[in-house]
């Protein structure tokens, strides 16, 4: 069973068209949050004090993803922002300087999803297009390494995965000349499937087919889900309103999770878990952002009516989880902060997670006792 409350901290204002996507990171002990939008505008907000730091907007179009790149932050001290943009170009901004620091301008057509590899400090980062294309960069020389065809139509999304195949032969964390051995890329695309790539040998791996519409968003299981086995899984939203969770290793669909009334824009694994009865162990919580306005949240290991819902009045295209450092759990309490986006602003929420364990525990004593009952009855007739 699951209980959350949400209380909201600071919305930030500014964007003059609906924001399509967020990112944060954490420098020093500030907090700061990136937000892209169709006013063609990329804009940097310090959480702490509520302050926007900076817009940048060489963009000519609508700006479609924003990421924060910690290979440059840790290897060279610089703090930068990525964008892409319907102007068919990622760009790479310089948050102190104020200035845009690079543009890659080689897909031919609007440039959608971007993500930063797991491996090699984020050295590369893979991009989806509306010209069919993934691309695969090097951020050290901003050249385009490789181009993975496939897909039939638009992709929308892309992410990398957090570990490593245990399939592969080696072992080792080597670099090639594309990227990681044992790392794949996954993709979704108007032309309804996932696709998984293999980035070392730029081949397709596995292909998912499920969803009745286009893929819009998809997500790799992270690290901290080892322990349940859903690191290696894969999530995917869809303008089909469906979630559907996919598993890596067997190539099959897992789960699908029916609610939201229109698109899925968003999805992610959530720092939360719940106690599942029915499996006798901690569930991961996945988390869906849609068209009709709300946020859901869902047991990872039950397809059933989904455990909490965030309702707004217009729909939600991206949010985020943040834990800051200060966030402490009191008892069985997790205090996670969830950013989206709202209108044109970006809205920043407390979320106070509580999951009963005491309810399962109970159960348990409770059933212990009447065990304990029974025998004493049983050894009471034998004295007898």
């Amino acid at each position: 069973m699951f209980r959350l409350s949400a209380k909201l901290l600071k919305t930030f204002t500014g964007h003059t068209n609906f924001v399509n996507s967020i990112d944060c990171f954490t420098f020093n002990d500030d907090q700061f949050i990136c937000s892209g939008s169709e006013d063609t505008t990329v804009c940097l907000w310090n959480v702490k004090n509520n302050e926007q730091i900076q817009s940048f907007n060489k963009h000519s179009s609508n700006v479609n993803c924003v990421k924060f790149s910690q290979y440059h932050h840790y290897m060279n001290c610089r703090s930068v922002i990525c964008s892409s943009s319907e102007d068919k170009t990622i760009r790479f901004w310089d948050i102190k300087d104020n200035r845009q620091l690079q543009i890659c301008n080689q897909h031919t057509n609007h440039v959608y999803g971007i993500e930063f590899s797991s491996f090699d400090g984020g050295r590369y980062l893979c991009s989806g297009s509306y010209d069919k294309t993934i691309r695969l960069w090097d951020v050290e020389t901003y050249k385009s390494l490789h181009v993975f065809n496939g897909h039939e139509k638009c992709v929308w999304c892309v992410d990398i995965s957090p570990l490593q195949s245990n399939n592969n032969s080696n072992k080792s964390n080597s670099i090639g000349v594309i990227g990681g051995n044992g790392y794949t890329m996954c993709s979704g695309s108007f032309d309804k499937t996932i696709r998984i790539w293999d980035i070392e040998t730029t081949k397709q791996l596995i292909l998912f087919k499920g969803h009745e519409n286009w893929v819009r968003c998809v997500k790799y299981g992270s690290k901290e889900l080892m322990i349940n086995g859903d690191a290696n899984t894969i999530l995917s939203g869809s303008s089909d309103k469906s979630i559907r969770l996919w598993d890596i290793r067997s190539g099959q669909q897992i789960q699908v999770f029916n609610g939201h009334t229109n698109t899925t824009w968003s999805v992610e694994y959530s720092p939360l878990a719940i106690k599942n009865i029915e499996v006798s162990a901690n569930s991961n919580v996945i988390c869906s952002g849609s068209s009709d306005g709300t946020i859901r949240f869902w047991d990872i290991r039950s397809n059933k009516k989904e455990v909490y819902v965030i309702k707004e009045k217009n729909g939600i295209l991206c949010f985020k989880f943040l834990q800051l450092k200060n966030n402490k759990k009191r008892n069985n309490d997790i205090d996670v902060n969830l950013c989206y986006e709202k209108d044109l602003f970006v809205k920043y929420f407390s979320t106070n997670c509580t999951y009963f364990k005491h309810l399962y525990s109970l159960i348990k004593f409770l059933f212990v006792i009447i065990q304990l009952y029974i025998l004493l009855i049983n050894i009471t007739i034998f004295s007898i």
